[in-house]
């Protein structure tokens, strides 16, 4: 494993975006383990992605602008709608002071499929992890999945500290409703702002 592939993933991994900014959201509306929760889902979003550009289908989005265009417009409905639910206290990212297995269910289906219409993720790594492949590679599918699995459990881990980080400061920020309401108007702001972008991304 070169450590060029592990910084490169970390940066990526820790950059925020979509899914750190719905982990963070879960950690401090519904508390620490909602974040793990999230964190997985997110992960587990990861998987079509890889399988996409393992089986091909990623040179489809970027071949077809229909294709790209029909995940994208997808993706940019569903963040937008996560804007309005979390501006209006509604959605996987309502205030719980409870924890319920629903509940959790709910944030983990939420997060799949934040990053599943993303097509920007396929075509990522249809162009990431080729990088890391040996031109004389005797199993190049084999080597993905590893490249692939490493990604996703740094993903994994990455997302999780995120969410314990602020599941720790959760019971200080929703004490004050003031602070909250601030903090949910960022959190609808960042989700408008991220299906902005990516209405805007091009092949």
């Amino acid at each position: 494993m070169s450590l060029s592939f592990l910084l490169t993933s970390l940066i990526v991994v820790a950059s925020p975006g979509t899914g750190v900014l719905y982990t963070l959201g879960a950690a401090l509306t519904k508390g620490s383990r909602a974040s793990i929760a999230a964190a997985f889902g997110c992960t587990l979003g990861i998987l079509p992605h890889l399988a996409a550009a393992m089986l091909g289908l990623a040179a489809v989005l970027h071949a077809s602008a229909l294709a790209f265009a029909a995940l994208k417009w997808c993706g940019v409905i569903y963040l937008l709608y996560m804007a309005w639910q979390t501006l209006h206290e509604q959605g996987a990212l309502a205030i719980d002071t409870g924890v319920q297995a629903r509940s959790n269910r709910r944030v983990i289906a939420t997060g799949i499929l934040v990053n599943i219409l993303n097509p920007k993720l396929s075509i990522f790594f249809l162009a990431f992890l080729p990088q890391f492949i040996a031109a004389d590679e005797v199993h190049p599918l084999a080597r993905m999945i590893e490249l692939g699995g490493i990604f996703m459990a740094m993903t994994l881990a990455v997302f999780v500290l995120y969410g314990l980080f602020a599941g720790g400061v959760r019971d200080r920020v929703i004490s004050k409703p003031k602070v909250m309401s601030w903090l949910r108007r960022g959190f609808a702001g960042g989700f408008a702002v991220l299906g902005a972008k990516l209405a805007f991304a091009e092949r």
